[in-house]
């Protein structure tokens, strides 16, 4: 299975895996991306709506993610509390039930030295783990870069938004691609260029990658539809649009993007079944 990433359109992923975990219907390796990666994780430890039921209690909540934190810490979602106090007091991560399940996991950062894709297996879920998945989707000019096993970190999405050849090449004969943009959506030049190029100057490689990622974003579209129609992978797509502003402050927003999941991955549960079997 690949998650793609999407700020709060990752709720949309999580209402089609729990459709699939209601179902029975397992991987035997997923990666995720970004909220890909944040949310996706509950797939393994098999905790249905858990990333809907904690946005929906602290997305007004300061503490969890703002402005305020974004001053104060240079992060706009908070590493104390959404990385910290909230997956092991507040809406409990379930690390035993993830560590058990065989289902590999691997979530996609970005080397911000580099500009290359970092793919680190996330199979322990401790708190080594959630801090990969902090990586994975900090936002760059909302974060500060995470620092691990000698790298800088930002948000997979710049460097593999959809990383479905990586898991082509991985050797797997059947793939799932769950994408958080319905069909026909063509990616456009990032308008905040101009800040971001100030922002970021200490990082060029991370630059030059934001500033094409429309590109690389609609090849990599190009190539799924190609392998989809080959009958290679096998896609899931919002039927209606999910977007949402990351400074979302609506629960009932939240739960709108989620039941769109819930109803795509319902509805396309017997195409699954046949492509898999």
């Amino acid at each position: 299975m690949v998650f793609e990433g999407g700020g709060f359109r990752g709720l949309y992923t999580e209402g089609v895996y729990d459709t699939w975990l209601e179902q029975g219907i397992s991987a035997t390796h997923v990666i995720g991306v970004s909220a890909g990666a944040t949310f996706g994780c509950n797939y393994k430890s098999r905790q249905v709506g858990r990333a809907l039921r904690y946005n929906k209690r602290f997305c007004r909540d300061p503490r969890y993610m703002g402005i305020k934190s974004l001053i104060t810490t240079g992060n706009f979602f908070s590493r104390d509390f959404a990385f910290g106090r909230l997956p092991w007091e507040f809406d409990v991560f379930d690390t035993p039930t993830y560590a058990a399940n065989p289902m590999r996991f691997t979530g996609v950062a970005t080397d911000v030295e580099t500009g290359e894709a970092v793919y680190h297996g996330l199979n322990a879920g401790d708190t080594v783990d959630v801090e990969w998945m902090r990586a994975s989707s900090a936002i760059p000019g909302l974060s500060r870069p995470v620092e691990l096993e000698g790298r800088k970190l930002l948000d997979g999405g710049m460097a593999d938004s959809i990383p479905f050849r990586w898991m082509l090449d991985q050797g797997y004969e059947r793939c799932v691609v769950v994408c958080t943009q319905p069909a026909g959506y063509r990616k456009e030049p990032n308008e905040l260029m101009p800040v971001l190029r100030v922002l970021l100057r200490r990082y060029p490689a991370l630059v030059e990658l934001l500033a094409n990622r429309h590109e690389r974003y609609n090849a990599q579209l190009d190539e799924l539809a190609e392998l989809e129609r080959a009958g290679a992978v096998f896609v899931i797509r919002p039927s209606e649009s999910v977007k949402v502003p990351i400074t979302i402050k609506d629960p009932a927003e939240l739960d709108r993007v989620y039941e769109v999941g819930r109803r795509d991955g319902a509805a396309t549960l017997d195409a699954l079944r046949a492509y898999l079997a």
